[in-house]
Order: C-alpha cells, then sequence, then structure tokens
C-alpha cells in the first residue's frame, strides 16, 4: 500500500496549509500570552489572513490545478473566492473589536473558531469531490455552532446554537444523503466524474432525480433559501453581533462556490430538473424575506429577512443559465457572473449593515433595534450617510452597487424567458423598499432616543466609512467587478 501511494502536490493548497499552521501559533501565543495581551490573538489571526491573500496571489497562475487525488481545485473562481472571503473576515475583526472587548469575548478560542471557520470556507470553495465539500461544510458549520454560543452567560445565544444545530445537522444529513444516492448512480464521488458519467448515459437518471432533491434541499438551508430558512431570524437575532456579521457576510461566498459545482460543474445534466426547485424557491424566497421583514422592530431580524431574500435573487442568477434545456455558452456565462457579482456584492453590504450596528452597540448596550437608530444624523451626520448609502443598496435604489446587482440577475433572468418571475422579483423587490426607507426615516426625520456619543476605534471608522463609499464606488462604477466576475468564470469553467 505504502509502496503506491503519490505525495500529493500542496502547492495548489499553500494558503489552507498556512492557516492551519498559524492556528496552532495562534493558541499557544494565546495560552502562554493571553492574560496580558488580550490584543495579540486578534492581530495573529488578522496577519494570518494577509498572509493567506498574498500567498494565494503569488500562487494564482490562471490555470486550473487538481491535488490530493482529484478532491481538490485551485483556479481562477477559487482564488477570486478566497480573497474576497480573506477581506470580510478581516472586516468582520475589525469591526469586532470593541464589542468583544466590552463584553469579555475578546478570548484566543473566538479568534481560533473564526480561523477554522475560514478554513472550512476555503475548503469548500476549492472542493472538487463530494468529501471535500461535506469536510469543508462541517469545519464550517462546527465553528459557527461554537461561535453562536459562545457567550455562555445569554440564554438567547444558547438557545440560538441548539436551533443551529439541530437544523444543521439535520440539513447535513439530506445533503450527505443526497451525495450517497448520486455516488450509487454514476459510481463516483469526484465532480467531474459524476458529469463524466451522466454525459456518457453510465448513470440511474432516476436514482440521480432523488439524489438531486436531498442535495438541493441541503444546500438551500446553507443559503438559507425557503422553506429551508427557519434557522436564519432566530440565529442572527440570538448571536452575539459580531458573530452575526460574520454568519451573514462570507459564508454566503462559499455557499455560492458550492452550489455552482454542485449543480453548474457536477449535475450540469440535470439542469431542466434543479431549474424547477431552484424557481420556485427564488420566487417564495424573494416574496417571503421582504414581506416578513415588513414586521420586524428588530434591525438583526430585519436584516435576517432581508437576506433570505437576497439569497433568492442570487438563486434567480444562478438557475438563469440554461434557456430551455439549451445551453447558450454567453448566457450561461452572464448568468452565473450575475450571480456571482451579486454575492459579492451583498456580503459588501452586509458587512456595511451589521458594522453599524456595532458601531452603535457599547458596553451593556445592544443597539439591535430599530428605534436606536432614531435621529442618527443628529448623532453623527457622516455615519448616518453611511447607513443611508448601505439602504439604499439593498433596496436596489439607483446608482449604488445593489441596484446593478439586482439589475444584472433580472436581466439574466429575462433573457433565459423568465420574464414573469422577474416582474415578479421586481413587486416584491418594491415592498422591500419600505422597510429599508424605514431605517432612513428614522435617522433624518426622528428625534434620537439615545444622546451618548458614539465611541467606536478609529480603525472600525475609517473601515465602515471606507465599506460605505466602497458600496457608492462600486454603484457608480459596476463595470469592473463585472468584468471581474466575468473573467473569473470565463477562466474557470
Amino acid at each position: 500500500m505504502l509502496n503506491n501511494f503519490v505525495m500529493p502536490d500542496l502547492y495548489p493548497a499553500a494558503p489552507e496549509i498556512f492557516l492551519l499552521c498559524m492556528s496552532f501559533l495562534v493558541l499557544f501565543v494565546d495560552l502562554i500570552f493571553g492574560a496580558t495581551h488580550r490584543g495579540l490573538a486578534a492581530l495573529l489571526t488578522v496577519v494570518t489572513l494577509l498572509g493567506c491573500a498574498a500567498i494565494t496571489i503569488v500562487t494564482a497562475d490562471g490555470h486550473t490545478a487538481l491535488t490530493f487525488s482529484n478532491m481538490f481545485v485551485d483556479d481562477l473562481l477559487a482564488d477570486f473566492l478566497k480573497l474576497v472571503t480573506y477581506l470580510a473576515v478581516i472586516v468582520v475583526l475589525v469591526y469586532s473589536r470593541q464589542y468583544l472587548a466590552d463584553r469579555g469575548l475578546d478570548r484566543g478560542e473566538f479568534y481560533l473558531l473564526v480561523l477554522y471557520a475560514t478554513l472550512g470556507m476555503m475548503v469548500m470553495i476549492s472542493a472538487a469531490n463530494f468529501v471535500t465539500i461535506y469536510l469543508g461544510l462541517e469545519l464550517l458549520s462546527l465553528s459557527l455552532y461554537a461561535l453562536v454560543a459562545i457567550d455562555r452567560n445569554a440564554s438567547r445565544a444558547t438557545e440560538a446554537a441548539m436551533k443551529y444545530f439541530v437544523l444543521g445537522a439535520m440539513a447535513s444529513g439530506l445533503l450527505l444523503y443526497g451525495m450517497s444516492m448520486i455516488y450509487g448512480a454514476t459510481g463516483s464521488l469526484e465532480i467531474g466524474g459524476v458529469a463524466q458519467a451522466m454525459h456518457h448515459g453510465q448513470s440511474d437518471k432516476t436514482i440521480l432525480v432523488f439524489g438531486l432533491v436531498f442535495l438541493v434541499a441541503g444546500v438551500a438551508f446553507k443559503l438559507g433559501l425557503v422553506p429551508f430558512h427557519m434557522w436564519i431570524p432566530d440565529v442572527y437575532h440570538g448571536a452575539p453581533t459580531a458573530v452575526t456579521l460574520l454568519i451573514g457576510s462570507a459564508p454566503k461566498l462559499a455557499a455560492f462556490a458550492m452550489t455552482l459545482r454542485l449543480l453548474v460543474y457536477g449535475l450540469f445534466g440535470l439542469a431542466d430538473d434543479w431549474q424547477k426547485m431552484l424557481l420556485l424557491m427564488a420566487v417564495l424566497s424573494i416574496g417571503l424575506g421582504n414581506l416578513a421583514a415588513i414586521a420586524q422592530t428588530n434591525i438583526k431580524r430585519m436584516l435576517a429577512y432581508s437576506t433570505i431574500s437576497h439569497m433568492g435573487f442570487m438563486i434567480l442568477g444562478l438557475m438563469s443559465g440554461v434557456v430551455g434545456g439549451v445551453v447558450d455558452p454567453f448566457t450561461a456565462v452572464n448568468a452565473y457572473s450575475s450571480a456571482l457579482y451579486y454575492t459579492v456584492a451583498y456580503v459588501l453590504m452586509s458587512l456595511g449593515a451589521f458594522g453599524m450596528v456595532l458601531l452603535l452597540s457599547r458596553a451593556g448596550y445592544e443597539a439591535e433595534n430599530l428605534d436606536d437608530f432614531r435621529g442618527l444624523n443628529q448623532r453623527s451626520p457622516w455615519f448616518a450617510a453611511v447607513m443611508l448609502v448601505i439602504m439604499f443598496s439593498m433596496a436596489g435604489i439607483p446608482f449604488f452597487v445593489g441596484f446593478f446587482a439586482k439589475f444584472a440577475v433580472l436581466l439574466a433572468a429575462i433573457k433565459a424567458g423568465y420574464t414573469v418571475v422577474a416582474v415578479v422579483a421586481v413587486m416584491f423587490s418594491l415592498v422591500g423598499a419600505f422597510y429599508y426607507l424605514r431605517v432612513v426615516k428614522l435617522m433624518y426625520f426622528d428625534a434620537p432616543v439615545d444622546s451618548a456619543p458614539i465611541t467606536a476605534p478609529m480603525d472600525m471608522r475609517i473601515l465602515l466609512s471606507i465599506n460605505g463609499v466602497a458600496v457608492a464606488a462600486f454603484g457608480l462604477f459596476p463595470d469592473a467587478l463585472m468584468s471581474l466576475c466575468t473573467t473569473t468564470l470565463l477562466r474557470s469553467l
């Protein structure tokens, strides 16, 4: 057995290996110096992510490389999504630093769990095998379960973690069962092998469709699509806001990569079947997400239902790549790049929105109700303007990045023949604009209920300002990001 062992090429997985090694260093440093140097673990975590970014850039040559017996792929799509993931997690750490310190949560285990969650995302993004996808997904999920419950004195966080764990375990079981059925039908665990078996007719169509149903159900839970959305409002509300910020941003990139690789790379031959399922879930998600958000008075729950709606839009783009069972390369790339563009835009907007919630929070006070934003313009005109830009962008109002993200997705849906669905999505977006504009109304036209000064660290103020400016800038100049998404997919499909 040992004589047949072939040493895998570790070069494509260099960022993952570096992150894993650095996590041990963070653990030892926190164990030795954690009591006296509270910020050391946070600093090392940021340095680790910057190191991963540097390695990813250096090793990116635009070619697709497979390693670990074709279980791990390094292509331009993986490199791009990993870079955005590093950036998102660094922003999360900067935004969360004061919040965690005020609540005694800035412990080494928080940063270790964030690193392991990031590693799980990286593995999911580069997965080329069902086993690799499942390993990355479970590493991410288990880390997030622990992070939700990290404040052991908060009963609300413990309850949210339990709900997340139970529903997440069920979804993982559905996903794994679907993968096992697809393996039984095709005889391969490799995503490329599954596609080849289907292309050559070496698979049982009936078993494949049954497996696809379970697979889509598992994917829908991770994305938070209706009817697998139950966990999102409770987890977003119950988790510490710093953890909600993490859950609501970077993992969406990994979930997009998983969905794209499973459905488009692996099960493209069943596109007619999974398109119908995704179509139903997209419409229900956009509808329920926008309608339920109107009734919320807690901004974390409002943004949770907003997330459901946004993921519905992303899926709308993803399912528009095949028109009437016919594959047009231009239409397909346009649709998938619009979904990727939407995902990146949503992560950018989500970071800013939850960052504003963290900005207004302080020791002993959670600024998570809509009323906490009353009169923000009188307290800080600049950050009221930042929140206005983010809310306008999420509502899809021109000319911000959210508008062009929705426009790209709707255009792809219309080209694929889903004109009625696109009209319904626009109508629900108009309904959804109400709860975004309500926040703006509270900031500019209501008297403040809290006159306490905003005492956020300077690095958070600067980064949050850049975040708001980026939402506006990518709206004024949308072609740069859209071209990057298109080029990334063209070089990776």
